[in-house]
């Protein structure tokens, strides 16, 4: 009897021995998986990353090259137009200035002023007060106005755009 309970000590402590080396190999497991997950994310999906920020330093590079080299203003006047809000009539008064890469593409602008006018005047009058009042409005805004003129220009050539005059009026 005594016999038996010394084996099945032993057995037990064999168990015990063999479920911590279990847990250790799980453990150990765990951190080389972690190691590799965490690594795999680094070099893999971080790239897409770097490559946005590459992006967006170059467009900061290329804004500030354009402020210091100003193209061309090319004054389009005054816009009074009415906006597309539902709830009350409102006005819209702007002024634009475009800014234009060369003496070539000015007088692009000028055989097509009445298209340009014209693709203006309808992009303002789909725009509601609400689109356009916020800062985040207005850059989207001259981001439409740029492609929609450069789309009408044979060799495109618009750099930027100007509001010189902003007001939004309810009758």
């Amino acid at each position: 009897m005594a016999n038996e309970n010394q084996e099945n000590l032993e057995n037990q402590e064999q168990k015990g021995g063999g479920k911590k080396k279990l847990l250790l190999f799980l453990l150990i497991f765990l951190i080389i998986a972690g190691a590799g997950g965490f690594a795999a994310y680094k070099f893999v999906f971080s790239k897409g990353e770097e490559k946005k920020e590459e992006k967006k330093a170059e467009k900061i590079v290329k804004d500030v090259k354009n402020i210091e080299q100003p193209g061309i203003m090319y004054d389009l006047g005054t816009f009074i137009v009415n906006l597309a809000d539902r709830d009350a009539d409102r006005y819209l008064k702007i002024t634009i200035v475009l800014e234009v890469e060369n003496e070539q593409v000015k007088m692009e602008v000028d055989k097509r002023l009445p298209q340009i006018k014209d693709t203006i005047t309808t992009l303002l009058l789909t725009k509601t007060s609400e689109e356009i009042k916020t800062a985040e409005g207005m850059e989207l805004l001259k981001e439409e106005i740029i492609k929609r003129v450069n789309a009408i220009l044979p060799l495109g050539g618009v750099k930027n755009v100007y509001f010189t005059e902003f007001v939004i009026q309810t009758a």
